[in-house]
């Protein structure tokens, strides 16, 4: 240490005595201020703020300018390279472009891709389902379907109907995404290409339809045709679209006539209200008269087979009877007789009995309420006396 500083002063002291030019003085005076700078561009440090070795040290510790260029580049193109890691939300596919053409179709999830202008990548959102308004546009709506004011806009919702009758169709579509590569590609302006096929589609359906249908009862089979309608509009144009629905928010006739056709609209609607009254009486009257039919026939057959059987059964005794009788008829009319005084006498209430001689003095008597019963019916004791059995007999 003490060598390096002689050798120093030394130095210094032959400098200061031998004469210098201007050139060396000003060097001389920037190396005593610490600012001169050595062939090897080295920043030297003033000795007498730090010593020599201290200088030497921090003077190679200093890093060479190439090197220092040569990090910067490279933490740069490390940069560069991550800007091409990109995450596809789950709504969302990724379609990447090398050099402006297609490449390939990304799911959802973290990818990398080459950083720009060597790839891009689109994330459109396939599952969010979209909107479009024709003969009317919303004023102050929100993201999700709710109704706001209302803005007419009569150049799209005028149609002419198959009678050639002119009627404002306000509707709108709901649509999302089906092939992200044909909705960013192939169609410029997808929103537009939508409104203006949608209005296509309905003018074609409304121009098939008459305005009684249109504005009553056949607003669901115009749903329906101009949905497929349209679905088939936008693949023939290959936009990558899906039509989920096309529905119908206001049909009606222009003002002028409106108060005829509403008129009309409220008859016919009340002549479908008494037709599904009258069906329902109906519905409610033939089932009971078919019951009751049903019990009456039922009721005539059981009738018809107690007669028939009571008929046949009375048919075959009358011929047991008949047999019987050729055997032996005086015993057969005596046992009939006695077979019906029994049933008659069975069935009276009180019985008067009168001997022969009797009977041949009294005289015919109506049965009295006290003798006949409280329902004053004749009874068989008013009738006239029966001859005896051996006088019957005798007269037949």
């Amino acid at each position: 240490m003490n060598w390096d500083w002689d050798k120093l002063q030394e130095k210094r002291q032959r400098q200061q005595n031998r004469p210098t030019t201007k050139p060396e003085q000003e060097k001389g005076d920037e190396v005593e201020a610490g600012r001169a700078k050595p062939e090897n561009k080295r920043y030297l440090f003033n000795n007498r703020d730090l010593g020599p070795n201290t200088a030497r040290k921090i003077n190679n510790l200093k890093m060479p300018r190439g090197r220092l260029v040569f990090i910067v580049v490279a933490c740069a193109i490390l940069v560069w390279l991550l800007t091409g890691i990109y995450i596809v939300n789950p709504d969302e596919q990724g379609v990447v472009l090398r050099f402006g053409q297609y490449n390939r179709t990304v799911d959802p999830g973290p990818h990398y891709a080459l950083p720009a202008p060597f790839e891009k990548v689109y994330k459109p959102q396939v599952t969010q389902v979209l909107r479009s308004e024709v003969g009317f546009r919303s004023v102050g709506q929100s993201s999700t379907f709710k109704q706001g004011q209302v803005k007419t806009v009569p150049e799209e919702a005028s149609m002419l109907t198959g009678d050639e009758n002119i009627v404002n169709v306000q509707f709108s579509v709901q649509y999302k995404i089906s092939d992200p590569v044909q909705y960013l590609f192939n169609v410029s302006a997808p929103t537009a290409l939508v409104r203006n096929a949608a209005e296509a589609a309905m003018r074609e359906v409304i121009g098939n339809s008459e305005i009684d249908s249109a504005i009553t009862d056949g607003k669901l089979k115009i749903q329906s045709e101009a949905t497929q309608l349209l679905q088939q509009i936008l693949n023939r144009y290959g936009a990558g679209i899906q039509v989920l629905a096309v529905q119908l928010q206001d049909v009606h006739p222009p003002k002028e006539v409106i108060d005829a056709f509403k008129d009309v609209a409220s008859a016919r609607e009340d002549k479908s209200r008494i037709i599904n009254q009258a069906e329902a009486y109906r519905n409610e009257l033939l089932p009971r008269a078919r019951g009751q039919a049903a019990a009456v026939r039922n009721e005539a057959e059981a009738y018809s087979a107690t007669r028939v059987r009571n008929a046949e059964g009375e048919a075959s005794r009358f011929d047991a009877l008949r047999v019987e009788y050729d055997k032996a008829p005086r015993v057969t009319r005596q046992r009939l007789y006695y077979e019906t005084m029994e049933d008659i006498l069975s069935h009276s209430g009180e019985k008067v009995l009168l001997d022969k001689s009797a009977a041949n003095r009294a005289l015919p008597y109506l049965p009295l309420p006290g003798l006949s019963g409280s329902d004053g019916a004749r009874g068989p004791e008013a009738r006239p006396a029966p001859k005896p059995a051996e006088n019957v007999a005798e007269q037949k």
